[in-house]
């Protein structure tokens, strides 16, 4: 295996619950009250969308995508969800840091050091809303290809503080079974002083709608039985996948990286203080409020 490659589950498309606009020759995020499933290709009015969101579309009211049923590929929870403090280089998209609000792991002049991470809120290289905290969850969602991945990539606590609590609860009351358990990422709404009593949104992982936990746990044991006496081996695959995370010292590369600044760090000195452009109001999320991109 090549050294300095971070190796991460293949990406076949995205998640999202926003979109990058342009205005005033400026291109900004844009919040939405559905979910958006995209390519990985580009074109001039942003990502081209997925086959698969017209065909989650069909049959909901209003062709409003606020539910999608998904498979977790690990049982191990943080294997799904990757989530750091994250500081990026704003022009090359580059991380500079990584921390877990213990260590980090940070550029300097004399190389990579780990360094100790107070967290952002009081980290000296963080102030002025340099540090987000930035989350990537996997998920399968088609059936015919067992390893390839959607990722849903958020700065906002909501989404990752839910997201992190549903993963290791589900994986506890499973006994590990976390990838045999039938789920479904929906989206959820609230608003707060901070929003202006406007709705933001953010993304919870639930049982697939109809489905009881004692139920979801009886097809979970059916399934990774019928897994083992097929020869699948989920342990082998949770092993491989930890080792391929940490075979690189940034998971991020600079392609990401400028993906997310423009996305998720945007010049909030630029944009009016409206109800539009709190809910993407990154700065304010860290001192405590909450965004549309969680």
């Amino acid at each position: 295996m090549i050294k300095g490659l971070a190796i991460t589950p293949p990406m076949l498309g995205r998640i999202s619950i926003g979109r990058v606009v342009e205005k005033n020759g400026k291109r900004l995020p844009e919040k939405d009250d559905q979910f958006t499933i995209t390519s990985q290709i580009q074109n001039k009015e942003g990502w081209i969308k997925h086959p698969l969101d017209e065909q989650l579309r069909v049959n909901v009211p209003n062709q409003k995508l606020r539910t999608i049923p998904v498979r977790m590929i690990f049982n191990d929870p943080d294997l799904n969800l990757r989530a750091e403090y994250t500081m990026f280089d704003r022009q090359t998209g580059r991380p500079v840091c990584i921390g877990n609000g213990e260590t980090c792991q940070r550029r300097t002049q004399q190389g990579i050091e780990k360094l100790p991470c107070p967290s952002p809120d009081i980290c000296p290289l963080a102030q002025g809303g340099n540090c987000k905290p930035y989350g990537r969850l996997h998920v399968n969602l088609d059936e015919s290809d067992e390893f390839g991945t959607f990722i849903f990539r958020t700065a906002g606590f909501n989404s990752i503080r839910t997201l992190a609590a549903r993963l290791s609860y589900y994986h506890a009351a499973s006994n590990g079974l976390l990838s045999c358990l039938p789920l479904q990422l929906t989206l959820r709404g609230k608003s707060t002083t901070q929003s202006y009593r406007q709705p933001v949104y953010y993304v919870d992982l639930t049982l697939k709608d109809g489905i009881s936990l004692n139920e979801a746990i009886v097809m979970a044991k059916q399934i990774d039985e019928q897994s083992k006496q097929a020869g699948f081996y989920q342990e082998a695959l949770d092993h491989i996948a930890r080792q391929g995370f940490a075979n690189a010292q940034f998971e991020m590369d600079g392609e990401e990286g400028l993906e997310v600044v423009e996305e998720f760090y945007s010049d909030e000195q630029q944009q009016p203080k409206s109800n539009e452009t709190n809910a993407f109001d990154i700065q304010q999320e860290l001192k405590g409020a909450v965004t549309a991109l969680n």
